[in-house]
């Protein structure tokens, strides 16, 4: 096979070669038109025949381990390409493009893992390249789901979520196939809050407009222990109107803004004042809403049975993975603004849990202040601006 280097050395011969021929040309008017003549003839077919280079390709014969997402591509190292073809072991043509100029050919689409291809290539001299090669065959392949949803519109608070099928084996290389572009232009940085999710967010809260485009370019690429990445995927979202939540303890009242404006305070009643269901503290991220749920403790570990509960809700607004809500709960209207009688939920009437839940969209922020409890762990899903920007910043692509 000729390489781009070798083909290029050849054609250079053929060009030292076609000069002599010149020469002779030019000397036959002094020593004998007839005889020069036909050494000149003999010149240039010999010049011709050096030109005859076979086209050149991007691979090598017997190439191993290549990477299905490059492009092939053929140059002709002669006048052109008269025929190309690229086909897989079950005979499969591969699609490609042919240049204007027919001088080069490019597949148009990705290859397959662990999938041996035949090139034939045929220049317009008569000169023909045939090889084959192998791409790359991964032990294993980690696919990537993305959030927030595609053409979404959601809160200031909003992370974005790379979260992978299995633990990632080489975090630093799976964040180099990951891109994150905005307008206007926001600095951020990537956080892994478990050895599958990696999530990127800015230093402080989005503004208001800003758009969002994401990329998990992750096939036909290693991430780590010769696991690949099984298919790219990508989504877009909006920054909405900015609506902030503060629910506070000491006054037991949640209060909603809207760009600043105040829309409403709402009576709240939270986690009972104990360790084991005060509701903790920090920065949650609105999730899901369900206009109807059952609430139950045995799907974070704490069975019914030992003081768990399983209740159906209405108008339930998801603030943590760990199952704390705003929802309705006409059980304690007694309790709301007054005391904390919840095992860790935010309880308001049914009017304003419907009304909280047509009002806030997933990624808005919502505070709780002033309790017993802890702070919201980072990690629970939910909490992620609850880790400083100082540790978020630094990353921990190497644990």
């Amino acid at each position: 096979m000729a390489s781009f280097k070798e083909g290029t050395k050849k054609f250079s011969k053929g060009l030292a070669l076609l000069a002599v021929t010149a020469s002779l040309m030019l000397s036959s008017c002094t020593i004998g038109e007839t005889d020069t003549s036909a050494a000149a003839e003999a010149s240039l077919k010999a010049a011709a025949a050096a030109e005859a280079l076979a086209p050149a390709a991007s691979v090598g014969n017997g190439d191993e381990a290549v990477n299905p997402t490059i492009p092939i591509l053929v140059r002709s190292l002669g006048s052109g390409l008269q025929q190309v073809s690229m086909t897989n072991e079950a005979g499969y043509e591969v699609k490609a493009e042919l240049s204007a100029d027919k001088m080069r050919w490019t597949t148009s689409e990705v290859l397959g893992y662990g999938r041996t291809y035949t090139l034939n290539a045929v220049d317009n001299n008569g000169a023909n390249l045939k090889l084959s090669f192998r791409t790359v065959a991964p032990d294993s392949q980690l696919s990537v789901a993305l959030s927030p949803l595609p053409d979404s519109t959601v809160g200031i608070a909003q992370t974005i979520g790379f979260r992978f099928s299995k633990a990632v084996p080489d975090r630093k290389a799976a964040e180099a196939r990951l891109k994150i572009t905005t307008e206007p232009p926001v600095a951020g940085a990537f956080y892994w809050i478990n050895p599958q999710e990696v999530r990127w967010r800015p230093a402080e809260f989005w503004a208001p407009g800003t758009k969002v485009d994401v990329q998990a370019n992750i096939y036909g690429y290693s991430l780590g222990d010769s696991a690949y990445g099984s298919s790219d995927n990508a989504t877009n979202f909006t920054i909405g109107d900015e609506v902030r939540t503060i629910v506070d303890d000491a006054t037991k009242q949640m209060t909603v803004y809207r760009n600043g404006e105040l829309l409403r305070s709402i009576p709240v009643s939270l986690g009972r004042n104990d360790p084991k269901w005060a509701t903790p503290n920090g920065t949650y991220i609105v999730g899901d809403r369900y206009d109807k749920i059952t609430m139950d403790s045995s799907t974070f570990g704490l069975a019914v049975d030992d003081g768990g509960y399983r209740t159906k809700v209405d108008w339930a607004t998801q603030l943590s993975y760990s199952g704390i809500f705003v929802h309705s709960a006409p059980w304690s209207l007694a309790q709301q603004g007054n005391s904390n009688a919840s095992h860790g939920c935010v309880n308001v009437s049914p009017e304003a849990a419907q009304w909280f839940f047509n009002t806030v969209k997933r990624g808005d922020p919502v505070e709780i202040r002033n309790t017993v409890g802890g702070v919201l762990a980072g990690s629970d899903g939910l909490g992620d601006w609850n880790i400083p920007w100082e540790t978020w910043s630094a990353g921990n692509s190497q644990q």
